[in-house]
């Protein structure tokens, strides 16, 4: 064996070239293709497009091409839900507007379901309100409430969503045995995050299993709850 085939008189034989040992020097010495400019011409990849052979400026135009596709992709997406926020927006700003012309606090809980309804399209509304003044008892939004269901309002620290397990509050809607998801908001008084107890809870359903998933953001169906609260404590 000569000196040179010897691991041990020629380390480069133990520690052969890596990849990331290409990668680093290239990295660190971007003046190799200027003194190899003729390998450029020579390197060649294939395409993921065409599935031909390509040289590497081709190859490079194709990867920018797709990250420019990404990017507006990217925008277009943005603007969408930029859109929908604004309209969403929009929908909260009038459903606010019609609670504050509702000049006689008894038509409050009527007004609330009907305008949750139209403006955002849920197709079945309940609301259920305890400890009013005696001047509402007689309301609808008043029947009975189980303890359980004015415990489990308490508990919620916000707006639940997920499908129909057999909820009581599914019981107060006009059609509970079409009810396949569901969204329960606690009704409390105080500002927005408040631990007091709930004074009402309000469903809103649909059956579609998807409308309401269980792992769907909550802010805005949270800013609808802190409305409602607001407008209905006037009943309290």
């Amino acid at each position: 064996m000569t000196d040179a085939m010897n691991p041990a008189l020629n380390p480069a034989l133990g520690n052969p070239i890596t990849e990331d040992d290409i990668a680093n020097y290239l990295a660190n010495n971007p003046d190799f293709f200027q003194r190899h400019a003729e390998l450029l011409a020579t390197v060649q990849f294939t395409s993921p497009h065409s599935h031909r052979t390509v040289s590497l400026q081709e190859r490079q135009a194709e990867m920018l091409r797709d990250k420019i596709k990404l990017l507006e992709q990217r925008i277009m997406e943005m603007i969408r839900h930029g859109n929908e926020n604004v309209m969403l927006s929009d929908k909260i700003l009038r459903w606010a507007r019609s609670l504050f012309l509702t000049i006689n606090p008894a038509e409050l809980p009527l007004e609330v379901e009907r305008e949750i309804k139209e403006q955002f399209a849920v197709p079945q509304v309940a609301l259920r309100l305890w400890g009013l003044a005696e001047s509402y008892a007689a309301l609808p939004a008043a029947q009975a409430v189980t303890d359980d269901a004015k415990v489990f309002a308490s508990s919620l620290a916000e707006p639940f969503c997920g499908l129909n397990t057999g909820f009581e509050a599914v019981g107060w809607l006009e059609a509970p045995a079409e009810v396949r998801s569901l969204a329960l908001l606690p009704l409390r008084s105080g500002v927005a995050g408040s631990q007091a107890p709930a004074f009402g809870m309000l469903v809103l359903a649909s059956s579609d299993a998807q409308r309401f998933q269980a792992g769907m953001g909550t802010d805005f169906l949270a800013r609808i709850g802190e409305i409602a609260s607001a407008a209905l404590s006037r009943l309290r």
